[in-house]
């Protein structure tokens, strides 16, 4: 991978001052074992402006990081800087007492930070920080720009139009959408990715607001059509395909979409360095309805409350706040960066955050992540059985809502 540069400006000497004057060997844990070298990368820039610090990083398996994490911190074996979830999934390790509190006092960044991002890395219930949000990734469609100009589609408008590009794909020869399901949670990416647009911002405010819940017809006929599209235009036998074998039908061109997270620019280009990629929103049932993307901040860089080096990593957490980190995380990476003032050089992420302006949260991740049982683990199951036929729209629609009741209290009757 190339190597990136990144500034040692001002906000870099401040860390500097910053630093202990003694060495610390500092251990930084990660999920996201593909971006390693990135990181690698990034570690060298802080260890040169900061020495007496030094940093290993080290990954786990995405899955079971969670519970890795948990069982290490429990057991006073944890990081000193580790990246956590966002929202529910943060929640479960502050809350028992295992993150450092941040505050602006002890990371100036943050006070520049947006509001929502912040709120992904906080709890409910005291509003207090404990992470720098590292990324928000955004649900949408893909596709294929060579493919579409070759047989004559333009993005779509309204849903009308998704369909009849579908369906010209498909007369071509080409497989409309890559999407298979068994991957679980590639369930909820199709539900949000093709249907937040149908089920609209109105729909989300209400249910926020609690005069409504998911029995509601704009969540349940979004339902439906997303069923149709999967039926009539994914993959032969889309139930048993799972997500790895669904991106490489994508990245080699053998489809013309797909339902995904902005997450995936860079796993199709370095699948296929050649691939000329496209993205939309996927629209609402007219081209006059506003078309919304899914929204959600995947993640944070915290401190260990016990960390026995909690300067040396209270310095390198503001280097990862930072906006030269920011700006060399966007420009490696390929991913939005929430650290404010990041320009985005790749037109498509800029194309990303231009369309992010138009959004409602990744909806089962962002507010349905916090009891038993968890939405997410809902819609995908009952999402799985509306494309097998075993259920309907409406029954997902009560499904979600009794459930959901057993903790979530608007749905409390």
């Amino acid at each position: 991978m190339k190597k990136t540069t990144i500034r040692t400006g001002a906000a870099l000497a401040a860390v500097l001052v910053a630093a202990p004057a003694f060495a610390q060997d500092l251990t930084f844990w990660s999920w996201r074992q593909e971006d390693r070298a990135a990181y690698e990368q990034f570690i060298d820039t802080f260890e040169a402006a900061n020495p007496g610090i030094t940093v290993k990083f080290e990954t786990f398996e995405a899955a079971n990081y969670n519970t890795i994490l948990s069982t290490a911190l429990a057991g006073g074996t944890g990081p000193d800087v580790m990246m956590v979830r966002a929202y529910g999934g943060l929640e479960n390790v502050a809350v028992a007492g295992y993150l450092e509190e941040l505050t602006n006092d002890s990371v100036p960044a943050l006070a520049e930070f947006a509001a929502p991002a912040l709120a992904a890395e906080s709890v409910r219930a005291d509003n207090k920080i404990y992470a720098v949000p590292f990324a928000s990734q955004t649900q949408l469609v893909i596709y294929n720009a060579e493919i579409f100009a070759a047989n004559g589609i333009e993005e779509p408008q309204s849903w009308d139009e998704l369909v009849a590009a579908s369906q010209t794909l498909k007369d071509a020869g080409v497989i409309p959408f890559a999407n298979g399901t068994a991957t679980a949670w590639q369930n909820e990416t199709v539900t949000f990715g093709l249907g937040s647009s149908l089920m609209g911002k109105a729909f989300y405010d209400e249910l926020m607001a609690g005069s409504t819940d998911f029995t509601d017809e704009r969540f349940t006929g979004a339902l439906s059509q997303v069923a149709e599209v999967a039926a009539d235009y994914f993959p032969d036998g889309f139930i048993g395909l799972d997500y790895p074998s669904a991106q490489q039908l994508f990245a080699s061109g053998m489809a013309g979409m797909f339902v995904g997270g902005s997450y995936e620019i860079a796993n199709f280009k370095a699948q296929n360095p050649d691939i000329q990629l496209g993205l939309f929103a996927a629209p609402g049932e007219t081209a006059e309805d506003e078309k919304l993307v899914g929204l959600y901040f995947d993640g944070g860089y915290a401190v260990n409350a016990a960390s026995p080096n909690k300067e040396a990593a209270i310095t390198f957490v503001n280097y990862l706040a930072s906006a030269e980190f920011g700006q060399a995380f966007a420009d490696t990476l390929s991913n939005i960066s929430t650290i404010p003032g990041v320009t985005f050089n790749d037109p498509l992420l800029a194309e990303v955050n231009e369309l992010n302006q138009s959004s409602i949260p990744y909806l089962m991740l962002a507010h349905f992540r916090y009891g038993e049982p968890s939405g997410s683990v809902l819609i995908q199951s009952e999402m799985q059985k509306l494309f097998a036929g075993e259920t309907t729209p409406e029954a997902i629609g009560e499904a979600l809502t009794t459930g959901l009741a057993a903790w979530y209290e608007p749905f409390k009757q």
